[in-house]
């Protein structure tokens, strides 16, 4: 897959997840929000049964959508565990992980565009420290490397999120998706001014952040966004 030029608004990735998990009722929920304004869906690679996460995949394909597994592991085992997963349910997208050779091969090999963490993310939920010119350079080494792009836990940083979120955006050269925490039109603004090419929320929809059932949240934020 080649990256998309970032001179869209930003796509929304409605995440199915709670603190990095699965929600268990991720198949309601979908069906309750099926037709909502969201084309881009995705969930985490833990804890739903493979099974149900083949199904959940392939439905969400037959309604139309472009599918994301997004993986919290950070070594070449993990990787190589999440690519699996992801090729066994045909997602589009696979985030997560840090980049190895071998896990982007596989995702080549199986035409799963890949979307690696930068920076050092560590536990679950994750938090992610690191220099912002050291993350950008990374994110051009995996770019370089041949990525569709890069996955960035911009607001799960230690540092200053703004000045990082917008510093990948515009140093890595490809596609960039800023993942977690996005829980305020504040953020949203904020996303909007770093133009990135998309960007996730899982937990903050089931908290109720945007104010109203999740797909009228959706809507919400997919309208705010391209206003």
């Amino acid at each position: 897959m080649k990256s998309i030029p970032q001179k869209e608004r930003p796509r929304l990735v409605v995440m199915l997840t709670y603190n990095d998990l699965t929600v268990p009722n991720a198949e309601e929920v979908f069906e309750l929000c099926r037709n909502s304004a969201a084309l881009y869906w995705g969930m985490k690679e833990k804890p739903l049964p493979l099974e149900r996460m083949k199904a959940l995949f392939a439905r969400m394909k037959e309604c139309g959508k472009r599918t994301v597994l997004e993986v919290v592991g950070y070594d070449e085992a993990s990787g190589l565990a999440g690519v699996e997963i992801a090729a066994a349910c045909g997602v589009d997208y696979m985030m997560g992980t840090k980049y190895h050779p071998a896990v982007a091969e596989c995702c080549r090999k199986h035409g799963i565009g890949y979307m690696p963490f930068i920076g050092t993310p560590q536990g679950r939920p994750s938090v992610l420290t690191g220099e912002i010119e050291e993350i950008v350079n990374e994110g051009r080494h995996a770019v370089a490397e041949g990525v569709f792009g890069v996955d960035l836990l911009g607001y799960r940083y230690t540092g200053n999120p703004v000045e990082l979120n917008s510093a990948v955006v515009a140093g890595v050269g490809a596609s960039v998706c800023l993942a977690g925490s996005i829980d305020s039109y504040t953020r949203l603004d904020e996303v909007k001014r770093a133009n990135p090419w998309a960007f996730t929320i899982g937990s903050a929809f089931f908290d109720n952040k945007f104010d109203g059932t999740i797909c009228e949240q959706i809507d919400k934020v997919v309208a705010y966004i391209d206003q």
